[in-house]
């Protein structure tokens, strides 16, 4: 319970920021995919008889990031459906929290893109709600890249969460100085991206702001129930994700890959954990 206190906190300056750059619509996307992962919980966990563990805050981590990762103009109905399947489907069918292969909030948002094609558009700009495309967005269709201080700031369209990499990053800064997120893997996936974009003559710093990148790294993969636990593999999981996210980025049929990468390195983390697990030493003669 504790780190999900911890994740709460860390998550309350970009959902103020939400709010206040969507208002009502935005608090209500929050409200509702809040509500209906914990009520999910609740209810999955009183019909098949397990002991009630809403208390421990992660369904209400699941539904805030879920809420976080979707468009302001999403309809309310389909993020319930999101929040619902993510924490039905995607983490108590597993065994209940500690024991999801996927993050939960991220495979109810792979539902929602499958289930519901098209609900995310349209993107808005923020404060007065004018349909445009996102930064990658605009940069893969016309080659401008938005101005480094809009991504900084947040004055940019995107998903409620994603939009100031400041509060992000104030965020995930304050993560990983509580120890509730291990840094070894937003650093890795961070420095992949910092990588491919030097070998393909791409702007470091727009590929770094932009996008879900930093609420993915920081937030998403960081999830414990579904990373790595060797400290080896989880430099090679953030890594893993960050080649992902650019290969969607650049060569992608779509322009952002964040959640495609970090479920897709979930896949891989039985494997990731039995090839760096320690060798046990052996028994003296």
């Amino acid at each position: 319970m504790k780190m999900m206190k911890g994740m709460l906190l860390a998550l309350i300056p970009i959902t103020i920021f939400a709010i206040y750059s969507y208002g009502l619509n935005a608090a209500l996307l929050i409200t509702i995919s809040i509500s209906a992962a914990v009520s999910s919980e609740a209810l999955y966990q009183y019909f098949t008889k397990k002991p009630l563990k809403i208390k421990d805050l992660s369904a209400v981590v699941t539904g805030l990031l879920l809420a976080l990762t979707v468009s302001p103009s999403l309809p309310l109905y389909v993020v319930a459906s999101g929040a619902v399947f993510g924490i039905v489907v995607g983490k108590q069918l597993f065994g209940g929290y500690g024991k999801n292969i996927f993050n939960p909030a991220l495979f109810g948002r792979i539902f929602i893109i499958y289930a519901f094609p098209g609900t995310m558009a349209p993107w808005l700009t923020p404060f007065d709600g004018v349909a445009t495309a996102t930064p990658l967005q605009i940069a893969r269709s016309e080659g401008t890249l938005t101005p480094l201080q809009d991504l900084f700031l947040g004055t940019i369209p995107g998903s409620l969460g994603e939009t100031s990499a400041l509060l992000l990053l104030l965020g995930g800064g304050w993560l990983i100085y509580k120890r509730y997120a291990n840094w070894r893997i937003p650093l890795s996936c961070l420095s992949a991206v910092v990588l491919i974009c030097i070998l393909t003559g791409q702007d470091v710093l727009f590929h770094l702001l932009s996008g879900s990148l930093l609420i993915g790294a920081f937030f998403m993969a960081t999830d414990p129930s579904s990373s790595p636990k060797t400290q080896p593999g989880r430099y090679i999981f953030g890594f893993g994700v960050g080649l992902i996210i650019m290969a969607m980025r650049l060569w992608g049929w779509l322009p952002e890959g964040t959640t495609f990468a970090i479920i897709g390195m979930n896949l891989f983390v039985p494997i990731i954990n039995h090839y760096t697990r320690p060798k046990p030493k052996p028994k003296a003669a």
